[in-house]
């Protein structure tokens, strides 16, 4: 018997044929306009990003499990799913090349003054620079150790960079040097010429990173976001890149996206902004379908499905 499942991601038709033989039948919805219809009575698996601001999923009364197309989970209706047992899966591993790649250019960005040299090609300045740096013998901090921050210490190993790590208990974490509890996190940041953050949102880490937090940091630290704005108290952010104690700041996210054209952000000569695009790349449908394949592969023979969400911890 065919499993209902419900799509609002559309891959090429014949990808599509491939996941029904798996014993699924698919219908495909645009996500934007989704509203409930008969049709998707029986749906027991749906495979989307957001349409839970304005679809009820409680109208699926046969849902059983929903995969994500995103690796963060901060739109999905918590306490529905944890009262009805509903299985979540994310996709934590299909972004973290091009994040950790991301993550990389910001970092070389700042240390080589890319944003002063990429002004003055517009101004068509022809301007000699002493200030560049490299990252050799440097020091970097990643808030967060999963899949991106792994990537991202695998990558930057042979660059001769001293690599930190901050999780919940301190774990040793394969790809870094030594790794730092929660508890801990003052002791970190201290050493760190370049910190990363990774921390998903959740109600635990809402401002995470505040005055407090980055008064503990190193002098002309450069601080990079690829995580969640809400993650960081932005108007601290802010006061501290005006005093120069962020020496420079590389941000895909912030706190209420889109960017207000007020945003003194903006007009930063330190500060590189790019809209939530890190995850962006040529390969990343294929990794998705991989990834749905896989899953439901394992879905209609029993098996333990990949990246199941821990729905209390946020992640």
């Amino acid at each position: 018997m065919k499993t209902k499942a419900l799509f609002t991601f559309n891959f090429p038709r014949s990808k599509i044929l491939e996941l029904e033989d798996l014993g699924f039948d698919i219908v495909l919805k645009d996500e934007k306009v989704l509203k409930y219809s008969r049709e998707l009575e029986d749906v027991e698996f749906m495979f989307t990003y957001n349409p839970f601001s304005h679809f009820d999923i409680s109208s699926l009364k046969k849902l059983k499990w929903i995969q994500l197309e995103s690796d963060g989970i901060e739109q999905i209706p918590r306490d529905y799913i944890k009262k009805n047992g509903i299985i979540v899966t994310n996709n934590k591993d299909g972004y973290s090349i091009p994040i950790s790649e991301w993550i990389i250019w910001g970092i070389l960005s700042s240390y080589k003054k890319g944003n002063d040299f990429f002004i003055n090609k517009l101004r068509k300045k022809w301007e000699f620079n002493n200030s560049l740096k490299e990252i050799f013998g440097e020091t970097i901090g990643i808030l967060g150790t999963g899949d991106i921050a792994m990537e991202t210490a695998r990558k930057l190993q042979p660059f001769g960079v001293n690599m930190l790590g901050l999780n919940t208990t301190g774990k040793p974490v394969k790809y870094f040097d030594r790794c730092y509890s929660n508890q801990n996190i003052n002791l970190m940041v201290k050493k760190c010429d370049i910190i990363v953050c990774l921390l998903p949102i959740t109600n635990k880490t809402h401002h995470f990173i505040d005055e407090k937090l980055f008064q503990e940091m190193k002098n002309g630290v450069i601080f990079i976001n690829a995580s969640r704005g809400q993650v960081v108290n932005e108007d601290n952010l802010i006061k501290f890149i005006q005093n120069g104690k962020i020496g420079a700041a590389v941000l895909d996210v912030v706190e209420n996206e889109p960017l207000k054209q007020e945003n003194p952000l903006w007009e930063m000569k330190n500060v590189i902004i790019t809209p939530h695009n890190s995850w962006i790349s040529q390969n990343m449908n294929k990794r998705k379908y991989k990834l749905v394949y896989e899953n439901m592969r394992r879905y209609k023979n029993g098996e333990e499905l990949k990246n199941i969400v821990n729905i209390s911890k946020g992640y």
